[in-house]
């Protein structure tokens, strides 16, 4: 027996990288576990298959947390198909990159739609189905604490606002025995920030380890944060970033 036996999660942007691997390390724990994606659908049933393959349960749901509904609709349908929500990770991210004279209007739009809007309505339904010992945990970012150089304004706006809606949510739904958290990751290895990609060398070079992190990493945070180990954590970040802040 896991864990999370008996629990059950929805993961957001669950299909690659960090996303999957928060998914299988909870349905590892004994989770039935809910997945989302926008358009990797292939890509989100082999994650879903993998956890079946192991004895656990999984469902895959489309959805495009752009669209204001998209949140709520896939809290309610893994209500549906998994009989509750005890655990929600927002995973799911929009990588806004760029010189603050370039970004749009629409840009703007997309990442406090994705990062901020969706976190905030997926916790509101989420909140509604779930009891004493539920977990709303958040996947930041590393600029919540420090921003290396230029072009990353928009994401370190959306990524910082997900701490004051935290510690918000840690206040109103503590009398319920639920908790609120974020991991904020450093440089993970992820197709979307190779370890060996062009901007590899200068994230490295910002860690105190001196190296990459991998997406096993920011699961197993997730995981303790789920489970019974992270009870009294609440309204706080846990910062898995080799040492990016230090």
């Amino acid at each position: 027996m896991g864990e999370l036996t008996g629990k059950v999660a929805l993961v957001t942007g669950g299909s690659r990288g960090i996303g999957a691997a928060i998914a299988k390390r909870l349905a590892d724990a004994g989770a039935a576990v809910a997945l989302t994606y926008v358009q990797g659908e292939e890509q989100a049933r082999g994650v879903a298959k993998e956890i079946e393959a192991a004895g656990g349960r999984a469902a895959v749901i489309q959805a495009d947390l752009t669209e204001p509904n998209a949140a709520v609709d896939a809290v309610e349908q893994t209500v549906r198909e998994l009989g509750g929500i005890d655990i929600l990770v927002n995973n799911a991210g929009f990588l806004a990159y760029g010189a603050l004279a370039d970004v749009t209007a629409d840009d703007l739009d997309r990442a406090l739609a994705v990062d901020v809007r969706s976190v905030f309505l997926a916790a509101q339904a989420a909140a509604r189905h779930m009891g004493d010992g539920g977990r709303v945990i958040s996947i930041g970012s590393c600029f919540n604490g420090r921003v290396p150089g230029a072009n990353f304004v928009v994401q370190a706006m959306a990524k910082t606002a997900l701490v004051g809606l935290t510690k918000g949510l840690a206040r109103e739904l503590g009398p319920r025995g639920i908790t609120a958290t974020i991991v904020d990751p450093g440089p993970i290895d992820t197709d979307m920030n190779p370890a060996d990609g062009e901007a590899g060398d200068f994230q490295r070079d910002l860690t105190a380890l001196g190296r990459f992190g991998e997406a096993d990493d920011i699961a197993a945070a997730v995981a303790f944060l789920a489970g019974p180990g992270g009870r009294y954590v609440t309204g706080t970040a846990l910062a898995v970033d080799g040492g990016y802040t230090a």
